[in-house]
């Protein structure tokens, strides 16, 4: 989305002299001043980054603050993307750049021959431009096929083509680097950069400087360069190389949530859901991630991505709104029914252990289950359910894909266990059916769990506890 700067801002280079006396900061001070300002004022500088308060956004603050160049380590899906992107939000809003320069210098700071030339031209009449924060963010997905062109820049045929010898700095066509200049460069996956390619970032973070095609190019180029990896020893596509690991000043490990509260947060923030799923049911995802990470089952070097409990969340809502179509009923509301859908569609997001081969369904029911039983266990600590069993032994209840939250409703015995049921699982003072059913759901899948109660499964696609 494109943004106009304010009419009120300098245009020309005297004007800008006028009202900014003071020399031009770097991106890392100006990121540095920032930074300490919304600390100051007690503001959060990384809006929608959940998880990381005590852990990694202080070891990223002090890199920031020391004016680290910076590398993200973490295994797939720990957001390492999403805060790279926020370091975006510490930048001025607006910054001054000379109108048509290619590498967006300062109007004070000319770095290229072609600006320094204009500059002594024009003097004080050098039109300004204004370019946003966004604009001053660069991002670059590392792979195979990355040349040194694309990072840093090559000779233009055109340019030589029109007369100019081949030594000189304007036949250089910048890449992506040197058109960050004055902002933030990110590389997404570091090490499936070709180490010949990764050779080409030494002289850029440490001298400054570019070497194209046998001549080098002085330029005192500003910019806060970051990149995210796998921890070296999960991936076998690459590596850092040790020359340039070194010109990090910071490496960072993040993580994936700690707390069952920030799993929450993370699928409540991310996930788009297209029907109701009470949060129960999140809850039972968030406990079924975790267990994931915690299988020896699954192969944990690759991680089981903060997306995976995303990805279920939106299956469960998904597998509600095919099932209140089928089932005609004129509201959806996720029900535990709907949880059956997540081991088979999103098996593909996992990576088993070597010898797990044919029990990877086996694997995600059992650790599913167990996800269920331990959430209903927390939400319905102390209740008595004795007499919903004996209640249901008596007078079996029918669910399922096939069957109508009103029909489960209606079929459940009139209980005071079930009232209380329904208001620890925020099911009660509604009139949709929904709700309801879904907890009693819950707490009978519970009771089959603890091998309370009996549970049928028909070819019909109901089940029937009793």
């Amino acid at each position: 989305m494109p943004f106009t700067p304010p009419a009120h801002l300098p245009r020309t280079l005297g004007a800008l002299r006028s009202s900014e006396p003071a020399a031009p900061r770097s991106v890392k001070a100006e990121i540095r001043d920032n930074l300490l300002a919304a600390l100051r004022a007690g503001t959060d500088p990384w809006p929608g980054i959940l998880g990381f308060e005590s852990t990694v956004l202080p070891q990223l603050e002090r890199a920031l603050l020391a004016g680290h160049d910076v590398v993200l380590l973490g295994e797939r899906g720990q957001g390492k993307t999403r805060l790279l992107r926020a370091l975006a939000g510490l930048l001025d809003e607006w910054t001054p750049v000379i109108a048509g320069s290619e590498l967006g210098e300062h109007p004070m700071e000319p770095i290229t021959p072609a600006s320094r030339r204009r500059v002594t031209e024009l003097g004080d009449g050098l039109p300004v431009d204004w370019r946003h924060r966004s604009e001053r963010y660069t991002e670059k997905l590392a792979t195979p096929d990355t040349a040194v062109a694309d990072l840093i820049g090559d000779v233009d045929p055109v340019k030589v083509a029109e007369g100019r010898s081949l030594g000189d700095p304007e036949t250089i066509h910048f890449g992506l680097v040197p058109r960050a200049h004055r902002g933030i460069v990110a590389i997404n996956e570091l090490p499936d950069l070709a180490e010949r390619i990764q050779v080409a970032l030494l002289n850029v973070m440490e001298e400054r400087d570019i070497q194209v095609r046998g001549y080098t190019l002085r330029l005192p180029l500003d910019v806060l360069l970051v990149a995210s990896a796998n921890p070296e020893d999960y991936t076998n596509r690459g590596r850092i190389i040790t020359p340039l690991k070194d010109r990090f000043g910071a490496e960072v490990r993040t993580h994936y949530p700690l707390e069952l509260a920030d799993e929450l947060a993370v699928m409540g923030q991310e996930a788009d859901l297209v029907a109701p799923v009470p949060m129960f049911l999140l809850e039972i995802i968030a406990r079924f991630t975790r267990a994931l990470r915690e299988s020896s089952a699954v192969d944990q070097g690759s991680g089981v991505s903060a997306r995976f409990s995303v990805a279920a969340a939106e299956t469960v809502a998904a597998a509600a709104l095919r099932r209140s179509a089928l089932a005609g009923e004129p509201h959806a509301t996720a029900r535990p029914v709907d949880l059956e859908s997540v081991p088979t569609v999103l098996r593909g997001k996992l990576e088993f252990a070597s010898g797990e081969e044919g029990r990877e369904t086996e694997t995600l029911t059992h650790l599913l289950r167990r996800a269920t039983a331990d959430t209903a266990r927390a939400r319905l600590r102390g209740l008595d359910l004795t007499p919903l069993t004996e209640a249901v032994s008596q007078s079996p209840v029918r669910t399922g894909e096939r069957v109508p939250a009103a029909a489960v409703v209606s079929a459940l015995p009139r209980s005071p266990v079930l009232t209380e049921v329904a208001r620890r699982l925020d099911a009660a003072g509604t009139e949709d059916p929904g709700p309801m059913a879904a907890a009693a759901e819950l707490a009978l899948e519970y009771l089959f769990l603890t091998r309370k109660l009996a549970k049928d499964e028909s070819d019909d696609e109901t089940v029937t506890y009793g």
